[in-house]
């Protein structure tokens, strides 16, 4: 199980070199994509929900360099990544948290080998409210009691409306209304580890099946509060500020906080694939993770609202790969 200083830790490693820039950019170093010949076939990726538009984005950039190549994207949740991997349905199964021991077992049992992951990109997991909302930051505890039933961050006080954590006013008495994702997704399973203390979801969670219907719900819910990727914000909503503890400072999930580790809730996007040590990817494959680490492919990432990953990651990943 990774833990959150083990992810913040990652993190910080691999994007150190943007952390301190104000605007989100991709790394100059990262080469541009140029086509090659001998690409065709089809591709299906199946997994995780948050990736669903980045995906899109990729396999559109791809196809107008590879006209002739089908790509099918379905997004239901993490968890059907790794059953469409061992069955061979899918040959790219994106997902917003690591893969489980038992997936990786359940997969080697088939293949004799583990799944390789490519770290696609970098995510800060907002918290959002109501753009009407007065309340600008939150401590991991609290956030725990609003969502958790179990209360493992160590309040001993429920919270159950918007003055329990200081809004005042009209604001005081306003119940709190919750919003979150369903099992089957990676980003439900991080943020239970990570904002939850590995604590349990309050009967109350109004469980949605995309990242998108979690920000619609706060959108449309003035008392609302949830928790989705940061590229799914719209202007219905705000981003609510994060601290580690009662005292600590409040951080917003941008692209420096989230790259230094200042941010709590930031996590890799990963696409994993069965690649055979022994043999090398075919073309198509190849190509299409070649192009994801390309200077378009982090392109991408930005114009969805994520944060790019640098050279050296990159370089990291294409080499276990052997495409470096």
């Amino acid at each position: 199980m990774f833990k959150k200083r083990f992810i913040a830790a990652a993190v910080t490693a691999v994007a150190a070199s943007f952390a301190a820039q104000a605007q989100v950019q991709v790394d100059p170093a990262l080469p541009s994509y140029e086509p090659v010949s001998g690409v065709s076939g089809s591709l299906k990726s199946i997994g995780s929900d948050t990736l669903n538009n980045l995906m899109t984005l990729w396999a559109e950039g791809f196809n107008a360099m590879y006209p002739a190549v089908k790509i099918e994207i379905e997004g239901k949740g993490s968890s059907t990544a790794p059953p469409a991997l061992i069955a061979g349905t899918s040959q790219f199964g994106p997902m917003s948290r690591p893969m489980k021991s038992k997936e990786i077992d359940d997969f080697e049992k088939k293949y004799g080998y583990k799944p390789t992951a490519v770290r696609s990109a970098i995510d800060a997991l907002a918290v959002y409210a109501h753009k009407d909302n007065p309340i600008e930051c939150l401590t991991l505890q609290q956030v725990d009691a609003i969502f958790s039933k179990t209360r493992k961050g160590g309040l001993d006080k429920d919270i159950t409306t918007w003055g329990d954590v200081g809004v005042t006013g009209e604001w005081a008495s306003r119940p709190i209304s919750i919003y979150g994702r369903n099992s089957a997704s990676g980003t439900y399973g991080y943020f239970k580890e990570v904002a939850l203390f590995n604590g349990d979801y309050k009967d109350s969670v109004k469980e949605q099946p995309g990242s998108s219907t979690v920000v619609q719900g706060v959108a449309s819910d003035v008392g609302g509060i949830g928790y989705s990727g940061v590229g799914y914000k719209t202007a219905d909503v705000k981003f609510v500020k994060l601290a580690t503890a009662p005292g600590e400072t409040c951080y917003e999930p941008n692209a420096e906080h989230a790259s230094s580790g200042a941010y709590p809730i930031s996590r890799f996007l990963y696409i994993y694939v069965n690649k055979n040590p022994n043999r090398d990817l075919e073309p198509l494959r190849g190509e299409f993770i070649k192009f994801i680490y390309s200077k378009q492919g982090q392109e991408a990432v930005v114009k969805d609202g994520y944060f790019p990953v640098i050279k050296a990651l990159a370089d990291d990943d294409l080499k276990r790969f052997g495409l470096k």
